[in-house]
């Protein structure tokens, strides 16, 4: 039996984008339904000819709505999107949380990760290994203790690799004002399936030369912070361009980690 490829059904894929909102859009939908349905039930019997390209239809429609229902489920569920609450000192000066905790990141998951590979704008891993074992995921956070409205997980099986971190970009903000006598904290709330050693390295560049500050994050579940003090650092602050931070895992393999929530804040030292 042959049947009317439902491929580049542009109709439904404009439908899974916007709201229903007339008679029309109703029975655009359901006449779209049923294509599909019958593409199911003649798979069985279509030529081997005929099945890549109903193959590449079904994965790209699929995407289509994974997309909608990322969004979607997400706004749906609590902590609300949008909420911003950053707990830190009274002294802060800024705070600021990452965009993949904040809201939805395209991709919102990577499979075998590559090195370089990256989720949303700020977020980049890093690692060596020939046959990449790692998957990433953005997944919405349910606890009531939460105050992000989305966390990151990493899954890592075999690691054949030295090293694994993360690369997130600060924002322009976070240099504007930065002086020698401010402490920057980063907190982390963890979850981890094994017991591991986090370090993180705040980089800074001011015009030829980087600034680089590395802490160990102590070794716990739930909420973990290290603090940089730029007054041992030889930082012009005349000529901020950038500034970044590294999270680095040690021996990572066969672990599960979750990233609940990130959050940044800057303040002055206290006088002495």
């Amino acid at each position: 039996m042959e049947i009317d490829a439902p491929a580049g059904d542009e109709t439904w894929i404009r439908m899974a984008k916007t709201p229903r909102s007339s008679f029309l859009d109703r029975v655009v939908q359901r006449r779209a339904l049923a294509r599909w349905r019958e593409a199911a039930r003649a798979a069985g019997s279509l030529s081997l000819a005929q099945l890549p390209l109903l193959r590449s239809d079904a994965r790209a429609l699929r995407r289509e709505i994974d997309a909608v229902l990322h969004q979607v489920e997400g706004r749906m569920q609590l902590p609300r999107i949008g909420a911003d609450s950053v707990p830190a000192p009274a002294t802060s000066d800024w705070t600021w949380r990452p965009e993949l905790w904040r809201g939805p990141v395209s991709p919102f998951g990577v499979a075998g990760a590559e090195n370089r590979a990256q989720l949303g704008r700020e977020l980049t891993l890093f690692h060596d290994c020939s046959e990449s074992e790692i998957t990433l995921r953005q997944i919405r956070n349910r606890h009531e203790t939460d105050l992000a409205p989305f966390a990151l997980r990493m899954d890592v099986f075999r690691f054949g690799g030295s090293f694994l971190s993360f690369a997130l970009d600060l924002p322009e903000t976070a240099l504007r004002g930065l002086h020698l006598n401010h402490l920057v904290r980063l907190d982390l709330k963890l979850e981890l399936e094994r017991p591991l050693e986090i370090f993180c390295r705040l980089n800074i560049k001011h015009g030829p030369n980087n600034e680089q500050l590395v802490r160990e994050m102590p070794l716990s579940q739930g909420d973990s912070f290290v603090e940089f003090d730029l007054a041992y650092t030889r930082m012009n602050e005349k000529r901020l361009e950038k500034a970044w931070v590294d999270i680095i895992f040690e021996r990572p393999a066969m672990n599960q980690i979750v990233l609940r929530d990130m959050t940044f804040a800057r303040y002055p030292r206290a006088d002495i």
